[in-house]
Formats: structure tokens, sequence, C-alpha cells
């Protein structure tokens, strides 16, 4: 068992479920309802909801990743959706589905990609730096570190790894791809290993997580299905989001307590302030028992945090 950034790693697994019978009774699931699994993965969520699902229930599961489909149960009530869960009005519209009863989304990784050295998301390996989510897209890594600009190299690493020395990783690399390939994982620690702060392990670990995030856009992804969200949901419809670092936290605490994505403001001549469309139903987010901290330490930064639709 071994955590690489943040996430459990267990041989032979998937990808463990976190909050699982929490986030379960956090959508309240009805036998005849309509559910989406915005992030299916290894199906752990997916197969509990369908436990509670009738005859007639649905679910929806998305997943960009294609590996991810073997994994699907052999149940007639399972719609699996291969695309990223930013497509999710589109998508269930596609499928004939006006409106849903529940959306669940675990933004964690699945073990299983780190655990695949070909997919270039572990400092574990060493393969091509390429680290995406859906392998039909073009950006990989390697691109990204090759295109982006100096200065959004130090906003990236800064926002999505917290790197402590942005600016002067970023000016080294930035230095570094002009002259020498960039294109492997160990060539980019190999580059960079004289400004590496700190324990490699984790250093790598924040870097390579702020990488992973851009060149999958998953703060883009996830606030255009939070937007989407409350016109998809039926009234007093259940949206449950299990985050694992801060900017995806506060972002979906944001909308859930005003409905966008900007701070609470009020009105400076009536002092009313903007109605969100959703009641929240958990006052602070829910975190994992001790039970289940010292059975899967990946959970220990998820978050739960859940809305019904007014």
């Amino acid at each position: 068992m071994e955590v690489e950034g943040g996430r459990l790693e267990i041989e032979g697994e998937y990808h463990v479920p976190v909050l699982l019978q929490e986030a379960i009774e956090a959508l309240s699931v009805k036998a005849d309802g309509v559910y989406v699994d915005c992030t299916f993965g290894g199906g752990g969520h997916s197969r509990e909801i369908l436990k509670h699902l009738g005859p007639l229930g649905k679910l929806y599961a998305f997943d960009q990743d294609e590996a991810s489909k073997r994994n699907l149960p052999d149940d007639n009530r399972i719609v699996f959706v291969p695309f990223n869960f930013r497509h999710l009005s589109r998508m269930l519209r596609f499928h004939g589905v006006a409106q849903v009863d529940g959306i669940l989304a675990d933004l964690g990784v699945s073990s299983h990609q780190f655990d695949e050295a070909a997919r270039g998301f572990s400092t574990r390996f060493d393969a091509e730096l390429d680290m995406r989510m859906d392998q039909r897209q073009p950006l990989t890594a390697a691109k990204l570190i090759q295109e982006i600009s100096e200065e959004e190299l130090v906003r990236m690493l800064s926002a999505y790894g917290e790197v402590t020395n942005a600016k002067t990783l970023a000016r080294t690399m930035v230095t570094y791809r002009t002259s020498v390939p960039l294109q492997t994982i160990q060539q980019f620690k190999d580059a960079v290993s004289s400004v590496v702060r700190g324990n490699p392990h984790k250093y790598f670990a924040q870097v390579f997580q702020a990488l992973r995030i851009a060149v999958n856009d998953e703060m883009g992804a996830l606030k255009e299905m939070l937007e989407q969200s409350s016109s998809v949901l039926k009234p007093g419809g259940r949206l449950a989001v299990i985050t694992f670092h801060s900017i995806e936290d506060r972002m979906v605490k944001t909308y859930m307590k005003n409905g966008s994505f900007e701070e609470e403001e009020v009105d400076e001549i009536y002092g009313t302030r903007r109605k969100s469309p959703f009641l929240i139903i958990a006052k602070k987010p829910i975190v994992p028992s001790k039970e289940e901290l010292v059975r899967n330490p990946r959970s220990r930064s998820a978050k739960l945090r859940v809305a019904a639709l007014i």
C-alpha cells in the first residue's frame, strides 16, 4: 500500500470509493429514481446506488476514461456515458432524460490511473508525460510544458499544486525546454532536480497534480457541471460532490451557497442577496470517519458537500 500524491494505491484495486455510505445517504436514493454518477471509475459508488434502485430505477454513469468501461456491472439499469461530466446536460438530453433525482461526483483520481505507468500520472515510473484522462484529447502534459508561457506556468503551479517556489520552477522549465527534451517523467525530473525543495516525492506529487489538473481542465469541467446541475435536477433533487483539495471544495461550497462562483454580494440599495437555487443539506462538509481513515488513508483529504434543488 502506498500513497501517491494523497491518493491511495492498493494493488489489484481499480479504485477504492471514498465516503461510500455517506454519499449514498446524501443522495437519498428513491427506488424508481433516475441518478447520475459523474465519475464512474471503478464503479464503487454506482454499484451501491444500484443496490438501492428498484427495477424501474435508472443510473447514468459518466467517465471520459475508456478503461473504466471494463468495470461496468451486467445490469440493464445502468447506462455508460463515455464523456466528461462537463457534457452532463447535453448527454442526458441525448439519452432522452430531461431531469434526474440526484447527481454524485467523486473528484478523486482513480488508483488505476496512477498504477498504469504508461498513463504518465505517477512519479514512481518513467513513461511519457501524458496525464490525459481522455485519451482522445490532443493536449498531453509534455505538450503543455512546451507551449504554456512562463507566467501561466507560475499561476498553474501555485494555484493547482501550491508549489512554494513556483516562479523558480517555472523559470527552470522554460529554460530547459528550449535545449533538452522534456517528453518523459525522468527527463522532466532530471531537468528540474536542482530546484526541488523539501521531500522530493511530495514536491513532485504537487507539481504533477498541477500539471494533471491543467491538462484535463479539471476546474473548468467542474464549473460547467455545477452550472448545469440546477437545470437537470428535479425540484428536491440532490447534488453530492466529493472534493480532495481546497480549490475544488471552495468552488462547490460557493456555488451551492450562492448559485454562482462569485462571493455573496449584498444589494447596496435594498440590502438583498442573490438567492441560490439550492438548499444546503449539510451545513459543514461531511468527512471520513476514523474507521475509514484507518482503512483507506487516501480518504484523509476528502470532503462531501450536499445540497438539494429548491
